[in-house]
């Protein structure tokens, strides 16, 4: 599964993970988030990113997208490893909450 998505301006997912399915995310416009625990501080880390970026998000792993900009929306482009868009919406990101 695959395709553009427009991430409306001051908006933020649920925390969530894609099951089994790996996700990759090429940003072409904007400046979207996206928010992982990391267990070894034990808080929230946060990956800004820009147009060109990439982010991958492995099998299972719980994060957030977020679109900070007041104003604009980011425009990124998803490609998935399952033919079905799988979304697990969970209560936090931290593992066991």
């Amino acid at each position: 599964m695959d395709g553009e998505t427009h991430v409306a301006a001051a908006t933020a997912s649920d925390d969530h993970h894609h099951g089994e399915s790996e996700t990759a995310i090429y940003v072409v416009s904007g400046n979207p988030v996206f928010v992982f625990y990391d267990q070894e501080s034990g808080a929230e880390k946060r990956h800004e990113t820009k147009p060109g970026d990439y982010i991958f998000v492995p099998p299972w792993v719980p994060h957030r997208e977020e679109n900070p900009d007041p104003d604009n929306e980011a425009v990124v482009v998803i490609a998935r490893t399952t033919q079905e868009a799988i979304v697990v919406n969970l209560p936090s990101l931290k593992p066991g909450d």
